[in-house]
């Protein structure tokens, strides 16, 4: 599903359904030792999602090697790739490019549901608020507030690995256009620069499907 928002350049690999009981044969060492003290789920969902991005990462050529996270939880690539992940109930997905194709990468799922009570004032600004009610008239079947979440974590997921710096929700206005199945990200601060021009925003695209919302920036 995923890869239908994504450019050719990109390898895509996603696993649907409930985790599965043990998950110990999807780890390298160094990744079981990470999570060694995790719940069940959170062990589930680590696992899996790696699973898919080494499946990934084999269709370019590359061997399996261990995708440690961060202090940010960002997950450490090979030499040469960029790539993002995600993962929510009953989908982990995967995403990897060489970074001569690519400069970064982000993607995020959710369910495609209302965000829990407090969460759209904690994450919206004013103007992508007052767009909800206009996108929901035009398409009801979408969870506009969790889209607008999930973007938001694409665009974060693309600029962390550029900058190495944190990014609040308010830092970025979205815009999104419900036929075209694409959004803007204006960035509020000083983007990145990439390629001596400093970028200034992202383009991504969405999709609702599969009882799922689902955003990708590929710069």
């Amino acid at each position: 599903m995923i890869e239908r928002i994504l450019p050719s350049v990109s390898v895509s690999e996603e696993d649907f359904g409930a985790l599965p009981a043990d998950v110990a044969h999807l780890l390298l060492p160094e990744e079981a030792a990470h999570v060694a003290r995790a719940v069940p789920k959170r062990q589930g969902e680590f696992a899996t999602v790696r699973a898919c991005a080494r499946k990934a990462l084999g269709r370019l050529g590359l061997d399996p090697v261990p995708l440690l996270p961060n202090r940010r939880g960002a997950p450490g690539w090979p030499a040469g790739v960029v790539g993002s992940m995600t993962h929510c109930d009953g989908y982990r997905a995967a995403v990897v490019a060489r970074s001569a194709d690519a400069v970064s990468i982000g993607i995020d799922a959710e369910p495609n549901g209302p965000l829990p009570d407090g969460v759209l004032e904690a994450i919206a600004l004013p103007g992508e608020r007052s767009r909800l009610a206009g996108l929901t008239a035009r398409r009801p079947e979408v969870s506009w507030d969790r889209m607008l979440f999930s973007a938001k974590e694409s665009v974060f997921k693309t600029w962390y690995p550029l900058t190495g710096q944190e990014l609040d929700f308010s830092e970025a206005e979205l815009e999104f256009d419900p036929d075209a199945r694409t959004f803007s990200a204006r960035l509020l601060v000083p983007g990145p620069v990439v390629d001596g021009r400093r970028v200034d925003g992202f383009t991504g695209r969405w999709l609702a499907d599969e009882g799922l919302v689902v955003t990708a920036i590929a710069l």
